[in-house]
């Protein structure tokens, strides 16, 4: 690991120890969700003038009105996907910075990521490339249909807020998957679900309040 990757200063290790400190005191318990987190150095995935800041619990720009979410929530959806039985196959939705995709590589066998925004794909394919990420697989799409050519899927994860639970990413799980996934409009109040496929239907929990960008389709 060289020494941008391992990082100095406001981006090295004993910041992100204490980061991943505030994240066990805001209640995230799952021992492998935050040590995944302490070891990823958030600081690549944003813009080298915000570096400093990567290790903040606050969602930072990341260019395209887009967004890295906040570690707390980052966390607190993959500690909700990671529930129950372990997912060994995920979709997210919204690969972003690559973030997500890069904390759900360490923790589940293969990871499937859809980004509609042609340069963010670019930046980022080329970002997980490099920390040689060979479980994640990318895609360029809109991704409210869903990635339907390696479909069902044991978790699906949306990093950005549905106005309404798109029934396409509900029909690719598989029986017992759950989807997370923030509903509601840009400008109202919006909740962070998880929705679990059964055979009588679908169940639904709210796990609380979320602002994100939105899923826009094409």
């Amino acid at each position: 690991m060289n020494k941008h990757t391992q990082g100095i200063g406001m981006t090295s290790q004993r910041t992100r120890d204490r980061l991943i400190e505030r994240l066990r005191h805001k209640g995230i318990q799952n021992h492998d969700v935050l040590e995944a987190m302490r070891l990823l150095p958030r600081h690549l995935f944003v813009d080298e003038a915000l570096a400093s800041r990567a290790y903040e619990d606050d969602a930072l720009p990341i260019g395209h009105k887009q967004t890295i979410s906040q570690p707390y929530i980052v966390a607190r959806m993959t500690e909700a996907l990671l529930a129950g039985d372990a997912p060994k196959k995920v979709l997210e939705i919204g690969t972003g910075s690559g973030y997500q995709a890069a904390l759900l590589a360490q923790l589940v066998e293969q990871v499937y990521t859809l980004e509609r925004i042609k340069p963010l794909y670019l930046q980022t394919k080329k970002r997980l490339a490099s920390l040689n990420l060979r479980n994640v697989r990318c895609k360029l799409s809109d991704g409210t249909w869903g990635w339907e050519g390696y479909a069902p899927y044991d978790a699906i994860i949306v990093t950005c807020a549905a106005p309404e639970i798109p029934t396409s990413l509900i029909e690719q799980l598989t029986l017992g998957g759950c989807l997370i996934i923030p509903v509601g409009a840009a400008d109202a109040a919006q909740q962070l679900l998880t929705l679990k496929r059964t055979q009588q239907g679908v169940t639904k929990e709210k796990l609380e309040d979320v602002l994100f960008v939105p899923l826009v389709r094409d």
